[in-house]
């Protein structure tokens, strides 16, 4: 859990990673046989193999936010950089980055207390809210540092959820960033292998996209979180549940995203079985991973999507199991040692 609570407590929205990239750089760069930061920030760690080429790809990129004007009161106007929903947005703590250092802020909008009737009514936007940092002017703001652009995280710790759960920020995908560090460390495979921990996937699945242009690899598996249906209020035709093994995804996005290659779900399905590692079956018809674009990459890239199980995705307090993740680092790493025979 260490590794796990080092990398979702620290900062980085997309296209800012820089504060995770050097976590990430100091836990394998003992571990590689190559380790390089590529043109669009993405850090790739390498162990050299034979011929074929096998992709794994976590994203370090968080859902944040970004100043886009300064009141003359001293607050702060933000857009939203990812997908927010706004009703988890309202009263949280902030951090705001600047070159001065952090400044700590909270959301704020008009009290329920002077609202007229229907606008108590309504869900309140972003647009409406606001950031105050204390400052008591426009001039104040930018003395502390603050200026049009800086970045802003949301301000929370990773802590335990009862005897197997955590819960925090940053869970998507800094859990799977965590994952595919514990597996590099360990594994040993006869092919070239390269750990892939992606930049500004949350806002287009970029960094994705030219890694896997300029690796070109046989095979590649994005690792990544998916959505738990497993609480009140929910009436899914599939459930993902916490505690039941990760989830190796069949079709995301009802196939707009990626329709999994059937050599990849049979690598990960035989995998578990042999080992009697505990797994579910996704049909997702949500949101996508990294994989999307690195299937669709130069002349097609056979790839998959390995899950951790998340509640509340997209939210300060986002929920795995501890169990979930220890089965999804056997479950790679035993898939990468015997995937030579499926590439």
């Amino acid at each position: 859990m260490e590794l796990i609570k080092k990398l979702c407590d620290a900062h980085g929205i997309s296209g800012y990673e820089d504060e995770v990239r050097e976590i990430i750089r100091c836990e394998v760069e003992n571990y590689s046989d190559k380790v390089y930061t590529d043109k669009m920030g993405n850090i790739i760690a390498v162990k050299e193999g034979e011929d074929k080429k096998v992709m794994i790809a976590a994203h370090m990129d968080e859902i944040g936010f970004m100043v886009k004007h300064i009141e003359e009161q001293g607050f702060l106007r933000v857009t939203p950089i990812g997908g927010w929903f706004s009703q988890t947005v309202l009263n949280q703590r902030a951090i705001v980055h600047t070159d001065k250092g952090k400044i700590v802020g909270v959301f704020g909008c008009k009290p329920p207390h002077i609202m007229k009737e229907e606008e108590r009514k309504k869900v309140i936007k972003i647009e409406d809210m606001f950031v105050d940092i204390g400052a008591e002017s426009r001039d104040e703001a930018k003395d502390m540092g603050v200026e049009i652009g800086c970045p802003i995280t949301i301000d929370r710790e990773l802590v335990k959820l009862g005897e197997n759960r955590i819960t925090g920020k940053a869970i998507d995908d800094r859990v799977g960033v965590a994952a595919l560090i514990d597996v590099f460390r360990e594994v040993k495979t006869d092919v070239t292998l390269y750990a892939v921990f992606t930049v500004q996937e949350e806002v287009g699945l970029k960094g994705a996209r030219t890694s896997a242009f300029s690796i070109n690899p046989d095979m590649a598996i994005a690792l990544d979180v998916c959505v738990a249906t497993d609480f009140p209020g929910v009436n899914a035709n599939q459930e993902i549940k916490l505690g039941k093994g990760p989830a190796i995804t069949v079709v995301d996005a009802s196939g707009r995203g990626l329709i999994a290659h059937k050599k990849v779900l049979k690598l990960l399905r035989e995998t578990a079985e042999k080992y009697e590692i505990p797994y579910q079956l996704e049909v997702g018809e949500g949101g996508t991973t990294d994989a999307t674009a690195i299937h669709l990459t130069r002349e097609g890239i056979p790839s998959g999507v390995l899950s951790i199980p998340a509640r509340y995705i997209h939210t300060p307090v986002e929920v795995i199991d501890l169990r979930d993740y220890n089965n999804t680092v056997s479950l790679l790493k035993k898939s990468l040692e015997r995937c030579e025979k499926y590439l």
